[in-house]
């Protein structure tokens, strides 16, 4: 940390640390595929233990054709991936599905499985998919409720008293569009839905895709959240009462954003891990960073830094204390990276 910056401003250093220190693994979860073009990917770790990753592809982001798609990881090895929902009306229609989430609840709950359906983000609406075997079959889809989407990109938080919270935001159709954050919580296992109203203008400040962090301990009331905005930045609002109301959202100086996707997770040690592309534009390189007060960023290792795009990771650490990123890779595959996170000093 520089201790000679005034209190609030944060840092975002040039990465420090060789990433063979810290690499554990480097993979692609699939080489060949039915179709040309992926993105979105998202990662859990089931109740067996297990790694579950899906993402959606298609011929294109936006085409009709585009499924949400799955694997699993078994014995060392990510099987054949397999559409596990799709976007196909019951006129016969089909409309494009987007941004899969992966979530496993506490206490035996079955694995769930969230996507958007829908022509544009603008129009898109949320479902549900459960499994109560570690994703290898799955429940009927559930469109969610009216106003409620679902976690947008990045993965829900569960708190101490069992409160799903899930990291939200909209696209509004008019030119330009407005990007507003919120906070949609559930107290029955995702039952039913509450949220919050939205936390930005949506031009002025402009953000979406949201990922918690945690201030206290794992499942506390202090949270963070961080993102992607339209500002050049990265986005930062906090809550002291476990998400049901939120302070002012603001801007971390020195922590770029290209209007890109970024995940965050807290570790188990209590500092927080963000993924993100430290660029104005552009979608290369892609890095991890750490702070320990969520407001000072060291980059720590290099993901990629090649001529391409790398983008849209998403960000976990299992119960073995190892931290797994997946991430788009080219638009062609996606990449899985394991790091261990005691060696990201």
């Amino acid at each position: 940390m520089n201790r000679l910056l005034p209190l609030g401003v944060a840092v975002c250093l040039p990465a420090t640390v060789a990433t063979g220190t810290a690499l554990v693994k480097s993979e692609f979860i699939y080489e060949q595929a039915p179709y040309p073009s992926c993105h979105a990917s998202t990662i859990v770790e089931t109740g067996r233990k297990e790694l579950v990753a899906a993402w959606f592809g298609g011929t294109a982001e936006k085409n009709p054709d585009v499924g949400i798609w799955l694997a699993r990881l078994e014995q060392g090895k990510w099987t054949s991936s397999v559409e596990v929902a799709n976007g196909i009306q019951s006129d016969g229609s089909r409309h494009p599905t987007w941004n899969p989430v992966l979530f496993q609840p506490r206490g035996g709950a079955p694995l769930m499985l969230f996507y958007k359906v829908g022509p544009t983000p603008q129009t898109w609406w949320g479902e549900l998919r459960t499994s109560t075997d570690g994703g290898r079959t799955w429940g009927a889809a559930r469109r969610l409720p009216a106003g409620i989407l679902g976690p947008i990109k990045n993965k829900p938080v569960q708190l101490e008293d069992g409160t799903i919270l899930s990291p939200t935001s909209d696209e509004t159709p008019e030119r330009p569009s407005k990007w507003r954050v919120y906070f949609e919580r559930s107290t029955d296992g995702g039952s039913t839905w509450t949220r919050t109203g939205f936390l930005n203008d949506g031009v002025n400040l402009a953000a979406i895709q949201p990922s918690i962090l945690f201030h206290d301990r794992i499942g506390g009331a202090r949270l963070q959240a961080v993102g992607r905005t339209r500002q050049g930045l990265v986005f930062t609002i906090s809550s002291d009462d476990a998400g049901r109301s939120w302070g002012p959202m603001t801007l971390l100086e020195g922590v770029p954003n290209p209007s890109a996707g970024t995940d965050a997770v807290t570790l188990k040690d209590g500092r927080h891990l963000l993924v993100f592309n430290p660029v104005p534009k552009g979608r290369t390189p892609l890095v991890i960073g750490v702070s320990r007060d969520g407001r000072d960023w060291r980059q720590v290792m290099t993901l990629e830094d090649q001529p391409g795009e790398y983008s849209y990771p998403a960000v976990i650490q299992t119960s073995d204390g190892l931290v797994h990123v997946t991430y788009t890779w080219k638009r062609e595959r996606i990449k899985h990276v394991v790091v261990d996170p005691a060696k990201l000093r």
